[in-house]
């Protein structure tokens, strides 16, 4: 499966492709690249994302994962840039538990991109995040996009 790996303002991140889709971004950078169109496209993407040029992203996505965490998947990409939800506020659209909806965020292969970032805990609450430097790195996705977080 092609992978590209590119500098970000995080450190290095690695996109990876499966047919024709992107299934991962993964924190650090991989041995092997190979820049398929796809892969160019979405390196493109995110660096206007971290120039503050680009809000939505357009790109083909396939995480994989069980049901329930593609349902809360498809909540989170709906979250729009520069605002936040809950982990309760879609766990009542999803007639589900707050831990779970947070369980499923941490569990997002795409983070960035399906916005786990935008999910805050009660109150707003940082809560977690998984990737490299943690909440610090949740802050400053948020503080890019200019969303409030406590």
């Amino acid at each position: 499966m092609p992978t590209l790996s590119m500098k970000t303002p995080l450190g290095p991140v690695t996109l990876v492709e499966e047919a024709g889709k992107l299934t991962a971004l993964r924190w650090g950078a991989a041995k092997n690249s190979e820049a398929t169109p796809l892969l160019r496209r979405a390196r493109q993407q995110l660096e206007a994302y971290f120039d503050g040029c680009r809000e939505p992203f357009d790109l083909p996505l396939h995480p994989e994962g069980t049901a329930f965490q593609k349902n809360v998947w498809r909540k989170m990409a709906r979250i729009p840039y520069g605002k936040t939800r809950s982990y309760g506020e879609l766990a009542g659209e999803l007639k589900s538990a707050a831990r779970a909806v947070g369980g499923a965020c941490g569990r997002n292969p795409l983070p960035i991109l399906i916005p786990c970032h935008r999910v805050l805990g009660a109150h707003g609450a940082l809560g977690g995040y998984s990737a490299r430097g943690g909440v610090k790195t949740k802050r400053r996705l948020l503080a890019l996009e200019g969303a409030e977080a406590r």
